[in-house]
């Protein structure tokens, strides 16, 4: 193994760490087609220059064609012996020959890398310059005399492993290659080669000082300040800079005939008796954890993705990013200072894989590896530190524990101590300036809040760390795990946050799922996981756990996510409404209040209230607008929607855009009672009671039906909170259904009792269905169920289970293509996801009602459903109309076809399109990395009894 690799050394060649600086001095991008080989191990081959592939950069080379990408959670792909790796080490060699621009400067130069994977070394004509690893981390090399004006020769050789993969551990795919821009700087004579921009904001006054590497001069026009480096400087009236409100102040270093681009934010950062302050406010973030993901591209993304990614941010009312679980492109902060987001710029260190080895070994508590840990913290803080967006250092994840992370702490915080360090892993915090962990229950995050959780393994209750710990403020780094369908209890977990000072902010896990584009055996494309690839071991589907799908669509987790956290919260009663501002910094004249009144969900009239002034953090209550209360009595329910929407246009979102909503019942206007019939409109097959026909609808069933397919919670994690084992093993999944009787009443009622339960087992469900003409076109149906045999502690497995639903499967022909209901919409809801779901009258397609996870499982619920119309063929054919509500899901394919899909292609439109009716479904939670579903969000083994209607059309 060639000994570079496979050291713990950092790197060797390269220039010292510095800012990311924007100068007019000349840059030449040296992104763009390169010649590329890949040889199977880190010595290369010899094969022809002539005879390479030419390959874009930037870009990981599995994803251009050159072997496959591979993904793990937590273990490592290659034997755990650090530092060393294995000989099987694919290596791609790069060269590019580019000639210098006409008038490039004659002084020196300087050659940037913003991001290679996983080790490089480079050459250029023919001088070796260095080699560096920390993948998501800028290396540059002086250049100055070798560089010629035409025919430069650019090679640099990189290493799929190194030693410095064991540092990077992160829950991700292995993408090897040169994945960010590479570039060639001229540097004057004179000039500045690093900057530091020191800001301060306190009581209506702004500090700055800008230090540098030499002597300029400093210039902020719209202030009309002008003065030396080194200067500390305050300034009256200065706006500060914040996530709400962004205030940058451009201005400029001259030195050495080059000019330095300055964005001066004015902020402070502060925690005073254990609560986070910027600018002496409070703040909360609501955040997200953001990996780098492109379906197509991986790690490498361009600057307009970046953009969509803030922008989408900012529209879903997010405010805060953690950039697990390494610096992200700088062109990422750049625009998080201009648009507005709070960072927890997190360093380039994940040793997870070692809890394999019992932790033995961990790099952070081996003297060895010091160096190479520190270098990944200095080059983070150095090229990040003039970003006011970045308010928080974290010195990486779930690394265990060890003196490197002291050593780290130190260092950064003699170079900057003006921001606080978050560290979750060492239980001590001793180098942590927050108390931090993942995943808790709801009653742990309670304790949390109320500085009464209990001490850590390790710590003694009343130690100095004890005591300490708890007088930290708290920083929530992962919640909510967004796999699959979910995260559930979202309101749950806000409450709890808003309901203690202690909390600092919450960051879901995590943005964006992590599937790559392929394509089937028949040519089909599809997002794959892990376990879509050939290579053992492998995460599997735990990379598709983010709020916006692959292709960066908004999942329904991110929708319930923006209303959970809006920034105005609007409680409309029949009395009055209040407004709750959410915001940390400024107040509600940016928004405009919409209202309109609904009756069954059509509008019947609407205006607009006066913003009140409303300080952030304060409230305000207003009178229910006279127009809206003076409107005749009509039909159904009316609500009164207030809705929050930007009042102008904003870098960020067009005016109108909707920031917060809230509706609330106004009354309630019953129909008349219609007159009894005799006449049953329903027709029963007389031996299993099920129906047969309903006016000139073809229908089939109702089948009693409990399953639902598993939703990536349902399995749980890691053996723990697996409810679809348990659910598997009892059978619940294969209920077989028997007749016991059917009956004709003297009104015309028809009774049909049922027995419900799967093989082997003695558990299962009796029903009645009780089918009561209303008039000639509608028929009420009341449904009673009661449980029977072992339902816990079953004879064999010792199981005791929860319902995954409970409702009825109905059959009906394909031409039933459209869905109208008047409830919670337009979205999917679910009993612990619903806050997002507005009542009203909503329309779809049904295969617009499907949502497309990339693993198939159950989706698609409408929670609280007063009525639902079906239309074929262009007319309505079926309404049901809830006693008072229910919950429907209507597809093209059965319950058992979702189940067994693998991919979304799996799934074929039958003959019938399958209605559920649910008196009940239990909730989504996060249990795919996080605590098991709350109990009041299951549904517990006892009787039951619900109702419906159904009409024709």
């Amino acid at each position: 193994m060639t000994s570079y690799v496979d050291s713990p050394s950092p790197g060797a060649g390269r220039r010292a760490p510095r800012a990311d600086l924007q100068t007019d001095s000349p840059r030449l991008s040296l992104n763009g087609q390169w010649k590329f080989r890949l040889s199977p191990t880190a010595e290369g081959t010899d094969d022809p220059f002539e005879d390479w592939d030419t390959i874009r950069v930037p870009s990981h080379w599995v994803l251009e064609g050159h072997g496959e990408p591979w993904y793990t959670n937590t273990a490592y792909p290659f034997p755990l012996d650090p530092p060393h790796v294995p000989d099987e080490n694919p290596t791609g060699d790069y060269r590019l020959r580019f000639d210098l621009p006409p008038h490039w400067p004659d002084t020196a130069s300087v050659l940037r890398f913003q991001g290679v994977d996983s080790c490089a070394r480079v050459w250029l004509n023919g001088t070796e310059l260095g080699h560096s690893k920390g993948s998501r981390l800028p290396f540059e090399f002086e250049v100055t005399g070798l560089l010629l004006p035409r025919g430069n020769v650019l090679a640099v050789r990189v290493h799929r492993w190194s030693s410095g993969s064991y540092l990077e551990d992160q829950d991700m795919w292995w993408l090897p290659g040169i994945f960010r821009d590479v570039e060639l700087l001229a540097r004057p004579a004179g000039c500045v080669d690093d900057v530091f921009v020191h800001t301060g904001f306190a009581d209506g006054t702004g500090t700055v000082r800008v230090d540098a590497d030499r002597p300029g001069v400093v210039e902020i026009p719209s202030l009309s300040l002008r003065f030396d480096t080194g200067v500390s400087v305050s300034v009256d009236g200065v706006e500060p800079w914040s996530a709400e409100s962004p205030r940058l102040y451009r201005g400029t270093l001259v030195a050495g005939g080059e000019r330095v681009e300055l964005a001066i934010g004015f902020r402070t950062v502060s925690i005073v008796d254990g609560r986070l302050f910027v600018n002496g406010r409070p703040i909360l973030m609501r955040g997200v954890n953001r990996h780098e993901h492109d379906p197509h591209r991986g790690r490498s993304l361009d600057v307009e993705t970046m953009r969509r990614d803030v922008l989408l941010m900012k529209r879903h009312n997010i405010n805060a990013v953690r950039t697990s679980h390494y610096p992200p492109h700088p062109e990422f902060l750049r625009l998080c200072d201009e648009y507005g987001l709070w960072v927890v710029d997190e360093c380039d260190i994940e040793t997870h894989g070692f809890a394999y080895s019992g932790w033995e070994g961990n790099p952070p508590a081996d003297p060895a590896w010091r160096d190479a840990l520190v270098d990944r913290a200095q080059r983070m803080v150095e090229r990040d530190k003039n970003h006011p967006s970045v308010i928080i250092w974290s010195l990486g994840n779930e690394s265990g524990a060890g003196d490197a992370f002291g050593d780290i702490e130190r260092w950064i915080r003699q170079r900057d101590p003006s921001r606080p360090i978050h560290y979750e892993r060492d239980r001590s915090y001793r180098h942590s300036d927050f108390h931090s962990v993942m995943y808790p229950s709801l009653p742990e995050l309670t304790e949390i809040g109320l500085r009464e959780e209990p001490a850590p393994d390790g710590v003694s209750p009343g130690s100095p760390d004890d005591v300490r710990r708890r007088s930290l403020p708290h920083l929530l780094c992962e919640y909510g795990h967004a796999m699959g369908n979910g995260p559930g209890s979202l309101a749950d977990y806000q409450r709890i946050l808003e309901s203690h000072e202690r909390f600092c902010g919450a960051f879901i896990w995590e943005w964006i799922d992590h599937g790559l584009w392929g394509h089937d055996a028949d040519g089909v494309p599809y997002l794959r996981h892990g376990g879509d690839l050939d290579q053992k071991p492998n995460g599997e589907r735990f990379c598709l756990d983010g709020l916006l799908f692959a292709d960066r669509t908004p999942s329904p987790g991110l929708v319930e996510y923006a209303k959970v956290i809006e920034p105005v919260v609007v409680d409309v009663r029949p009395s009055d409404i209040t407004l709750r501002n959410r915001y940390d910094v400024i107040d509600l004249a940016h928004l405009r209040l919409l209202w309109t009144v609904a009756d069954d969900g059509i509008a019947v009239a609407s205006g607009e209230l006066a913003t009140p002034s409303v300080a952030a953090r304060a409230t305000a209550v207003l009178p229910v607008p006279p127009a809206a209360l003076a409107v005749p009595p009509g039909t159904g329910e009316r609500w009164l929607t207030v809705r929050a929407v930007l009042a102008a246009d904003t870098p960020w979102a067009p005016a109108g855009h909707e920031v917060a909503w809230g509706q609330g019942m106004l009354a309630v206007f019953k129909p008349p009672a219609p007159s009894r019939s005799s006449t049953n409109v329903a027709r029963f097959d007389p031996t299993t009671g099920r129906l047969t026909g309903f006016g000139d609808l073809a229908i089939t069933g109702p089948w009693l039906d409990v399953w639902r397919a598993p939703i990536e919670n349902d399995h749980g994690h890691g053996g723990l909170n697996d409810l679809a084992r348990s659910w598997r093993a009892v059978g619940m999944d294969r209920f077989l259904h028997r007749t016991d009787e059917v009956s004709t009443l003297d009104d015309g009622t028809v009774v049909v009792r049922v027995h419900c339960g799967p093989a082997t087992q003695t558990l299962a469900l009796k029903a009645e269905f009780r089918w009561t003409p209303v008039d000639d076109r509608s028929v009420h149906l009341r449904v009673t169920v009661e449980p029977v045999g072992i339902w816990e502690n079953t004879p064999i497995g010792n199981h005791t289970v929860t319902l995954p639903r409970l409702g009825l499967r109905f059959g009906l022909p394909a031409t039933v293509e459209t869905a109208e209901w008047f409830g919670p919409g337009p979205h999917e809801s679910y009993v612990d996801s619903q806050t997002a779901a507005r009542v009203g009258r909503h329309r779809a397609s049904v295969d617009a009602l499907q949502t497309p996870y990339p693993v198939p499982q159950e989706n698609g619920n409408h929670v609280d459903t007063r009525w639902l119309r079906l239309y074929g063929g262009g007319r309505p054919r079926l309404r049901v109309t809830g006693d008072p509500h229910f919950a429907f899901t209507v597809r093209r394919w059965t319950t058992e076809d979702l189940d067994r899909a693998a991919h979304p292609q799996d799934l074929r439109p039958s003959d019938t399109v399958w209605l559920n009716i649910d008196h009940l479904q239990q909730g989504l939670g996060s249990a795919s990395c996080g605590p098991a579903l709350p109990d009041r969000y299951r549904i517990p083994v006892k009787p039951y009894e619900f109702g419906l209607t159904l009409s024709r059309g």
